[in-house]
């Protein structure tokens, strides 16, 4: 062999020699076997933090080759999911249905505006004018202030009294007739009961139904006159019956009555019936017979009020 292919020799060898000391040096691998390191997979939990990743496996010296190591991916963060919401469908409204507007009447559609109490004659008396016996009964009435004389008339009675002056009717004009016995003792002629009869007549003969509308027309005037003598909060409607049942309770008497006139008005002589209550002392005054047909009319006129 000539010297210089010992040279390249040589030189080959060195450079053989020289490249393994450097894969020794600068390459780890683990003695006999190439090892695939694997991790398992990292199951992730939502809301918490990814966990770090594991150390990698000491390296081994002294091997011919390189170790491989895998990193293991990452699994994407799993997403809660609520359930969906369902909405829920609108619940139907049954259509309501409006009611009717109610029907007036008569008396509500012609809504009459009332006077002042002071005026209210003319009214009242045009007002009367209207019933079959309108003219009649005006004429028995007083002429002036008739509705309050007429309300001062049915406080007394609804107590049993009777008043004397400011009635609401005319004065008769007459005195009562009387046969005198003696001296001291007086007694009641019969025809003196007679002297009322034109006045029971027109108030019976009135219709009844037409006169309750006239009635409940004029309440609340009846009402205001009221409460000027002092019944502010009490019904004139309810004194009205008060009134009429009082006279309806009074018992019939017959005659003849005898009287004394100590003054200027004559007294039964029998303290009994003195001693009753003036609207039934006046009843005996205008007869048995006016005092039934009053009761009559006046016992229609209270189941219709």
């Amino acid at each position: 062999m000539t010297k210089s292919g010992l040279f390249v020799i040589a030189a080959v060898a060195i450079l053989t020699l020289l490249s393994l000391v450097y894969f020794a040096l600068t390459v780890d691998s683990p003695e006999g076997t190439t090892t695939l390191v694997i991790e398992p997979p990292v199951s992730v939990v939502e809301n918490s933090p990814a966990p770090s990743p594991s150390p990698a496996p000491s390296t081994q010296p002294n091997s011919p080759l390189p170790q491989i190591r895998l990193q293991p991916q990452q699994e994407p963060a799993s997403v809660a999911l609520s359930e969906p919401e369902i909405a829920a469908l609108p619940e139907e409204v049954e259509p309501v249905e409006l009611a009717p507007e109610p029907e007036l009447n008569e008396d509500e559609t012609n809504v009459i505006e009332l006077p002042t109490l002071t005026d209210s004659d003319p009214f009242v008396f045009e007002t009367l004018q209207t019933l079959q016996n309108g003219m009649a009964l005006v004429n028995a009435l007083a002429e002036d202030q008739i509705v309050r004389k007429f309300v001062v008339f049915v406080e007394n009675i609804s107590r049993g009294e009777f008043p004397q002056t400011g009635l609401p009717y005319k004065g008769l004009g007459q005195e009562m007739p009387v046969s005198e016995i003696d001296d001291n003792l007086f007694v009641m002629d019969q025809v003196a009961h007679s002297r009322f009869d034109q006045v029971v007549s027109t108030f019976v003969e009135t219709d009844t139904d037409s006169a309750v509308i006239i009635y409940q027309k004029l309440l609340p005037l009846f009402q205001q006159a009221y409460a000027e003598i002092g019944f502010r909060n009490v019904s004139f409607d309810e004194t009205l019956r008060a009134a009429i049942n009082n006279v309806l309770r009074t018992t019939n008497m017959e005659g003849p009555y005898q009287l004394v006139k100590p003054s200027v008005m004559y007294l039964y002589a029998d303290s009994s019936v003195e001693n009753l209550a003036e609207v039934h002392k006046q009843l005996l005054r205008i007869g048995p017979d006016n005092t039934s047909a009053l009761k009559a009319k006046l016992r229609e006129f209270l189941t219709k009020l």
